[in-house]
This record gives C-alpha cells, sequence and structure tokens, in this order.
C-alpha cells in the first residue's frame, strides 16, 4: 500500500505470499493515479518516497531514481529504523484501519479480484471519513 503523508491510501495491491518484497513496489508505484494539484498539470509521480529496511534494494532504487522519484530507504545494516518512525506511524495507522473491517480481518474469497475490491471499497470508505470530517 501506498499513501500520501496524512495517510489517506493511494495506491493499493495484492501479492501472493512467495514473492519478494523487492518486487512490491514496482505496480504499486505504476498504479498511481493523477493526482489534481492546485496548480500546474496533474501529478503523475510522487515527489518523495519513505520506505523501510525490507525494501533495501539497489536495483529499486535506480528505477525510482530513473522515474524521478526521490527516495528514502532505511539502509541494511547502517541505519536504524527509528529515523524512519516518525514517517512509519502514517502507513501503520492506516493498516489499522483497514483491520478494523470485518471483512478485510480474513480472507474469505477464493478469488484475488473478489479481495482486491473489497480493500478497494475498504480505502474509499477510509477517504471519505476522513475527508468528511
Amino acid at each position: 500500500m501506498i499513501t500520501e503523508r496524512t495517510g489517506l491510501p493511494i495506491s493499493v495491491g495484492m501479492s501472493g505470499a512467495n514473492v519478494h518484497d523487492s518486487q512490491a513496489p514496482f505496480p504499486l508505484v505504476k498504479g498511481i493515479p493523477p493526482i489534481r494539484s492546485r496548480r500546474g498539470p496533474r501529478r503523475r509521480k510522487p515527489g518523495k518516497l519513505h520506505a523501510d529496511k525490507g525494501y533495501d534494494y539497489c536495483h529499486l532504487r535506480q528505477w525510482l531514481c530513473g522515474r524521478g522519484i526521490r527516495h528514502r530507504i532505511a539502509r541494511k545494516g547502517i541505519e536504524t529504523s527509528q529515523r524512519l518512525g516518525r514517517h512509519r506511524w502514517t502507513i501503520e495507522r492506516t493498516m489499522a484501519w483497514l483491520a478494523g473491517c470485518r471483512r478485510l480481518h480474513r480472507r474469505y474469497e477464493r478469488k484475488a479480484e473478489h479481495f482486491l475490491a473489497f480493500t478497494s471499497i475498504a480505502c474509499t470508505l477510509i477517504c471519505y471519513r476522513r475527508l468528511a470530517t
């Protein structure tokens, strides 16, 4: 899942349990819809991407730089994960909001498309509740 700075979900994806974490960000970043800004054309990419040590791979960093996205990925064995904690709590809070949906707590659907549809509905409800207040 990719969220914006305040925790609203922007891009949601699902992968198999045997897919490596280094492959997960590619479809998520490509799946970000155009976002209307106050002035100028619509933004089609995030300005900066924060990630934890699970995404510390050279090919991922190069791919993000090639797309013009600044990255802040903690390095294995060098940085502590506490520095990214001030940014990570937003995604953890959004995941807790998703965990509040009983249908998503345990996967009952056989088809992945159905589960992804329910996840999208839950993300829409999160956005609606957040923007309505």
